[in-house]
């Protein structure tokens, strides 16, 4: 029986898993976040569905960053994520209902935008109410239609919500939520696998 995307990882917080997930996503992310970042010599930051919180306790130890929140709709995980540093900031809530106290630079996902019923809505929330102007939204997907190997994973994870789009509709998303300069483009190709699909655009 397949289950909602929050009670899968909450199990997987239960079960040590999100370990794993930090280690399948690491290279994906420092890129993520070397290209982001380049331009940036003070900044403000959020990770959206950030798990543990890794991608967090790591950018709050980079001297330019003033902040770093993390946002996430399983509480076990987020209970996770304070009880390894309980200093930083981790809210756990329904990532489409949510709104932060103050607006960032920068907006950072991995591996959660598929799981959302309209990746649509959440992206034009983060435009209007989570980001400066200026600010930049980045994402990482493995669950897109290229990667044809990824393309069994509802069925192998049980999982209800997984929305296969390609790289260009996910442009188009960006796009309409009102973005500019959308680019996107895939990191850590190999046999059988496409690689990450990395989307990004400037408020």
């Amino acid at each position: 029986m397949k289950r909602s995307p929050i009670e899968v990882f909450s199990e997987w917080a239960d079960l040590d898993k999100d370990f794993g997930m930090e280690e399948n996503h690491k290279a994906s992310v420092a890129h993520m976040l070397s290209y982001a970042l380049k331009e940036l010599n003070s900044f403000s930051f959020i990770d959206a569905g950030c798990g543990n919180g890794w991608v967090v306790r790591q950018l709050s130890k980079n001297p330019n960053c003033q902040e770093a929140i993390g946002v996430d709709g399983s509480e076990k995980m987020i209970a996770k994520a304070k009880s390894i540093d309980p200093e930083l900031k981790f809210y756990s809530a329904n990532l489409m209902d949510w709104t932060p106290e103050k607006k960032v630079n920068l907006v950072h996902s991995m591996e959660v935008f598929y799981y959302l019923k309209d990746p649509q809505q959440l992206l034009s929330q983060i435009h209007n109410s989570w980001l400066k102007k200026g600010g930049r939204l980045i994402i990482g997907l493995d669950f897109y239609e290229e990667n044809t190997v990824s393309h069994n994973w509802p069925e192998q994870c049980g999982i209800t919500i997984m929305k296969l789009f390609s790289q260009s509709q996910w442009e188009v998303f960006f796009k309409k939520a009102g973005f500019q300069l959308v680019e996107s483009w895939r990191f850590g190709s190999k046999e059988n696998w496409e690689g990450t699909l990395i989307v990004t655009g400037i408020k």
